[in-house]
């Protein structure tokens, strides 16, 4: 395939990638902008096979683990529970960022092979390119393991800092970009290596420190990793098809974990230093032993959502946990044919993953004018007449509004308790990812239900 051919189809595929990120952004456009992306990504391989020429013997063994890779890609897609579906993410991430290590090293080992000179005499510019390349990789690979160790429940979700942890940190960064700049000039495939290792540190080394609740950030945040790192691989390999993805990928990565924070009400950089959550979790418990509850069942539910003229639901991860969509969006179908209007509230760090209550609610055929975010909803609480909140903690806690020694303090939440009644579905009084009590569960109009949240939207259907 000729250079030219290869630049055009190179630039259809851009086109379509930008297509399909404008497409993600609507729930209505989503599947539109799906379909965009693949058609995007066929090419795109398609024409990186065709621009190859030399078909030599070692070929045969680039398509058996394309088919292996791909066919094992596509079971765990298909096999995989929404519910896992941040997990899958923070997986997918990881080997992002190790593919570019690994391309990094064939080409710091045979640079002519990509003609970049010889092996200690690697063109500059490459260099810098791969070196950066392999850095953010390693980095994007140790922080999605973490990352996905946190939210698979393997490793604790809890912040995991120590004395000097942030200083640590600021060096080993600097070290990285000294072990670069001596790399450039000496070309030592010690230091290469070394470079690598460390990479690999401060990965884990950012990620252990950020608490459960910031997991949506830290998705996004390493979304945008891997899409710079396969750009500066991108860059390497002078293929323009993974430059433009990279870019597109790292800088929506880079915008989304903006909003998240915005959504937090709090910088990327406190983000990343961490600690969200790390609260003295003792004193929560022993203030709900103390602090009295109202609690109820299906029936009590039911019999206020009848009377009730408008109800608004509050998605969280318990609903994502219990797979209750479905059960839910058939409660709702039987409220609107009760002629009560009902809408869905969501926050934008909702559930584990940026979109996480979107995607669920879509799966369970939830109309998208039904869905609105918190901006949209917030001043309609007040005159709601019941909240159904299912299995979100911290996106409704008041305390974020009360009290500037909380954690959460500033993020702004739904404001659930201003609705005359809330009924909160939860398995116990257990804090969210914040670890922090949620003084919603204590309101004179709230009515715990406690319970798994599919087992009790179904109840209270049965009851409407």
């Amino acid at each position: 395939m000729s250079a030219n051919l290869s630049a055009i189809l190179y630039l259809v595929s851009g086109v379509l990638f930008i297509l399909a990120l404008r497409g993600l952004s609507s729930p209505e456009t989503s599947r539109q902008g799906n379909l965009f992306g693949i058609i995007g990504m066929v090419i795109a391989v398609t024409v990186t096979f065709l621009s190859v020429g030399n078909f030599s013997s070692g070929f045969i063994y680039v398509l058996i683990f394309l088919a292996v890779g791909g066919s094992l890609g596509a079971f765990i897609a298909y096999r995989i529970p929404m519910t896992a579906m941040p997990e899958l993410v923070a997986g997918f991430h990881s080997l992002v960022g190790l593919a570019a290590v690994f391309v990094a090293i064939s080409a710091f080992i045979n640079p002519s092979a990509f003609n970049l000179g010889t092996p200690g005499n690697i063109k500059l510019a490459s260099l810098i390119e791969m070196a950066i390349g392999a850095a953010v990789g390693a980095i994007t690979f140790s922080g999605s393991v973490i990352a996905f160790l946190k939210l698979q429940g393997i490793m604790s979700g809890a912040p995991i800092t120590f004395k000097g942890q942030h200083l640590l940190n600021a060096l080993l960064l600097i070290l990285i970009v000294i072990l670069t700049i001596y790399l450039c000039s000496t070309q030592s495939s010690n230091l290469f290596w070394i470079l690598i290792a460390i990479s690999f540190l401060i990965g884990f080394l950012i990620i252990i420190p950020i608490g459960g609740a910031d997991m949506p950030v830290v998705i996004s945040m390493l979304n945008s990793y891997s899409g710079w790192a396969a750009a500066g691989i991108g860059f390497t390999l002078e293929n323009t098809a993974l430059i433009i993805t990279g870019a597109l990928v790292g800088s929506s990565g880079a915008i989304l974990s903006y909003i998240m924070c915005k959504g937090m009400n709090r910088s990327f950089f406190n983000v990343i230093l961490g600690g969200f959550g790390a609260t003295d979790q003792t004193s929560g418990s022993q203030n709900k032993e103390q602090r009295p509850v109202k609690s109820g069942n299906a029936d009590d539910a039911a019999f206020l959502m009848k009377n009730a003229s408008s109800v608004i639901i509050v998605p969280g991860y318990g609903m994502a946990v219990a797979q209750a969509q479905h059960a839910l969006r058939e409660m709702v179908d039987t409220l609107k044919k009760n002629d009560i209007k009902v809408s869905y509230a969501i926050h934008p760090v909702a559930g584990r993953m940026p979109g996480h209550m979107n995607v669920l609610l879509a799966e369970a055929n939830v109309p998208y004018d039904e869905v609105f975010e918190l901006e949209e909803i917030n001043n309609d609480f007040a005159n709601a007449d019941v909240a159904f909140v299912i299995g979100a903690n911290d996106v409704t806690n008041p305390v974020a509004k009360t009290d500037p020694q909380s954690p959460i303090y500033g993020m702004p939440v739904l404001d659930v308790e201003k609705c005359k009644s809330v009924l909160f579905v939860k398995r116990s009084l257990s804090p969210g990812y914040a670890g922090i009590d949620n003084d919603l569960f204590y309101k004179e109009n709230t009515l715990m239900l406690f319970a798994d949240a599919k087992k009790m939207t179904e109840d209270i259907t049965k009851n409407l």
